[in-house]
């Protein structure tokens, strides 16, 4: 179908910037939450997204298991999605939040990468181009120690918590690329609210067990970690809905490219609120990554809009 316009141009770009906005601030408030398990907060975050979605559900009248068909791939997109936060919100926890933030931006490159492996698209020098780009970023912001040496500056706690938080973003983004294909597998077929219905439902049953085996549940034992677990559902959720908004009004490729944003908001929060200051390091790793993740999607807006013109011809 047709792209809706925008009411007044740059609508869909300022809506992107929002949710850049809304998910860099959950994040801060995600490192400023003590004691809370990564899980126990992914679980909360889960039953917003499901109070969200339910009376989408119930209006739209697509019922709660989707076409038969399609089933198993709505299950392993709610399950990798949910591992895909889960993590990232535990690589929030253990590493500074720009760190982590950048290498979430690597989702694009690994993306193309298992397309071409699953869906068999089209993989370009191009795209290994920026896919080593993206894999030099992640080394710029890791540090291993036998290309760096023993002294690792400019991370939170120890080089061990660094490397495991770098670990969990990396394992993060690989699942949300995965669960980026498997909608493309899946297509227009399924809607939208059934695909996030999955992925809370899911991703809720699996942090609960998760937290009973971890033995992991506690409530927040002051007042202000309580707010700041309802703030992280209710701004993650806002974030999602004008990001989806943004790509019902604009192309793809503009939004890909505005979201980077996220990396601009991360550094600024971190500076600003947590007192860290990002090394060179970092910042080189961001201007990699960046680089990968726009490069990545300026080329697939050429390819659309080329496929486009073609087909008007």
């Amino acid at each position: 179908g047709t792209k809706k316009k925008a009411a007044c141009p740059g609508l869909g770009l300022f809506y992107t910037i929002l949710s850049a906005f809304l998910f860099s601030v959950a994040s801060l408030f995600l490192k400023k939450i003590e004691d809370i398990h990564s899980v126990e907060v992914s679980a909360f975050r889960c039953v917003f997204q499901m109070a969200f979605v339910l009376p989408g559900l119930i209006y739209y009248k697509t019922g709660f298991l989707g076409p038969k068909g399609k089933r198993i791939f709505l299950f392993f997109r709610g399950f990798l999605g949910s591992t895909a936060m889960v993590l990232l919100y535990y690589a929030y926890q253990v590493m500074p939040l720009a760190d982590a933030t950048v290498i979430t931006f690597t989702s694009p490159v690994f993306t193309s990468l298992l397309a071409w492996i699953f869906l068999k698209e089209k993989y370009s020098l191009w795209d290994l181009l920026f896919t080593l780009f993206a894999i030099t970023g992640v080394i710029l912001i890791a540090r291993p120690p036998f290309l760096f040496g023993s002294r690792v500056t400019g991370i939170e706690g120890s080089y061990s918590d660094h490397l495991k938080g770098t670990i969990a973003a990396i394992a993060s983004t690989l699942s949300a690329a995965s669960t980026i294909v498997i909608l493309r597998k899946v297509g227009k077929s399924v809607h939208y609210f059934l695909s996030i219905w999955y992925y809370a439902v899911i991703g809720l049953i699996g942090c609960v067990i998760a937290l009973f085996v971890l033995n992991e549940w506690r409530l927040p034992h002051c007042g202000r970690d309580r707010v700041f677990l309802i703030l992280i559902g209710v701004l993650g959720l806002g974030g999602q809905i004008f990001l989806t908004k943004a790509l019902q009004i604009e192309k793809a490729g503009p939004v890909s490219i505005m979201k980077t944003m996220d990396v601009v908001f991360a550094f600024i929060l971190q500076v600003l609120f947590l007192n860290h200051l990002p090394t060179w390091w970092t910042v080189g790793g961001a201007l990699c990554v960046v680089a990968s993740s726009s490069g990545t999607a300026i080329r697939k807006w050429r390819h659309s809009v080329k496929k486009a013109k073609q087909r008007e011809i």
